[in-house]
């Protein structure tokens, strides 16, 4: 499968898992944000069956799906292709009729810009009868043409990730990777202003377009404020209440709109870590902004002022570096081998782990991502806690950095450098 981006087309790695789990299940249900490719992902998987695409997104197509849903439903196109289906919800229950009849697999594939869970109909409506994935923006690996196996690598052997050889990639390239993000459109893009321009509009087109289809907000200028504030906070432990009092609006109100700017895509939660260790551990979510590109355009953080090294703008880089390395492996896990629950680790007493890797045999290994270029004893931490309380089940633990040297620090904890995520040690 491909999409444009750069001027050239490049391969999702996800597209070998949509087609094997689209010939295994009777709805496929691949959902993300805007504008990274799902329907040039549905429209590949219609020409591979010569079929066409309904398109939910083109108002006439739309009215006259919502006057007969049954009838949509019922073609005999194998398989149906709807995309952005979450604007007709009525949709869904006439899919449920037709799978009542005839549950075959490969029946129908939805693409939508809304999260599958955060449209109660749906999940009442296909319960246990679709399959649901996710469609991220670009990764790294995706850009450069390789298919990454980080995590594979961590949880089967992390000595794997080992190199006598330096890392090349400069601060400078972190830093221009970090705010490019992985939305393909403002790639293509070479001025400033129009990069800015780009996600100024995204921002809008999906407020106006998506979360307003899903609930009617009262102070709709609200929104873009509460997501400038939450890519201020990325990869922070969600405080709707410090919010609700920047924004002068009731903590519970917050919480909701983060919910909603969660169910289009603009903002994701890693849950915390769900093993009981002890009481002092912290069971609140962390949110990332979806994508650093964005994130950075909202904060104002360009290459001029964090060669400024003006502490403020370092600080939310640092931020920025935790929210880009747990994406690129929010992505990975999509098409990892192992299948994998991902969280966070944070005692009261700021012992942490960004990201907690488990895969479904208990396996667990657990990464820390320091915006720097060295490492210190404190930065093991965390790592060193789970180690110790897990005991053997505890297979790795990665702290990824700035740096160019990997290396052995201690018993089944390394350091590697950023770039490992998406590059093969040489």
């Amino acid at each position: 499968m491909t999409v444009e981006g750069e001027r050239r087309v490049i391969d999702r790695h996800l597209w070998p898992v949509v087609t094997q789990r689209h010939a295994s299940v009777p709805v496929l249900v691949l959902n993300g944000p805007r504008t990274v490719g799902k329907s040039t992902l549905l429209a590949a998987c219609a020409k591979a069956h010569d079929v066409l695409v309904t398109d939910l997104d083109d108002l006439p197509t739309r009215r006259s799906v919502s006057d007969d849903p049954s009838y949509f439903a019922a073609s005999p196109s194998r398989p149906v292709c709807i995309d952005e289906y979450q604007y007709v919800p009525p949709l869904l229950d006439a899919i449920k009729a037709e799978l009542n009849q005839d549950t075959r697999p490969g029946r129908y594939v939805l693409t939508g810009s809304t999260r599958y869970d955060s449209l109660p109909r749906v999940s009442q409506s296909l319960a246990g009868r679709a399959h649901v994935m996710t469609l991220w923006p670009l990764s790294q690996g995706e850009l450069t043409g390789r298919k990454e196996t980080f995590l594979d690598m961590l949880l089967s052997d992390a000595r794997d990730l080992m190199s006598h050889e330096p890392s090349t990639t400069s601060r400078e390239a972190y830093e221009e990777a970090v705010l490019a993000g992985g939305f393909p459109m403002p790639r293509l893009l070479k001025e400033a202003a129009d990069k800015r321009r780009w996600f100024y509009d995204y921002v809008n087109t999906v407020i106006d377009r998506d979360a307003l289809e899903i609930r009617r907000v009262r102070q709709r200028r609200v929104l873009p404020l509460v997501l400038r504030h939450l890519a201020a906070r990325t990869a922070s432990i969600m405080q709707a209440t410090d919010i609700a009092r920047r924004v002068e609006l009731d903590a519970r109100l917050v919480a909701d709109y983060v919910t909603l700017l969660e169910s289009v895509f603009l903002v994701h939660r890693i849950d915390a870590f769900g093993r009981t260790l002890s009481a002092r551990v912290g069971k609140a979510p962390k949110l990332h902004m979806v994508d650093t590109g964005l994130a950075g355009q909202l904060l104002g953080v360009t290459p001029h002022k964090l060669a400024s090294r003006d502490p403020s703008t370092l600080t939310e880089f640092g931020h920025l570096v935790e929210t880009f390395a747990v994406n690129e492996l929010v992505k990975q896990s999509g098409w990892a081998e192992a299948h994998v629950d991902l969280s966070h680790f944070r005692t009261k007493d700021q012992h942490e782990v960004d990201l907690v890797v488990e895969s479904d045999d208990g396996r667990i290994a657990g990464i820390e991502v320091k915006a720097k270029g060295s490492v210190t004893d404190k930065d093991f931490r965390g790592l060193k806690l789970l180690r110790d309380r897990l005991g053997t089940s505890f297979v790795a633990g990665v702290v990824v950095n700035l740096g160019t040297r990997s290396y052995r620090y201690d018993e089944r904890l390394y350091v590697v450098p950023l770039d490992r995520l998406w590059m093969p040690a040489p």
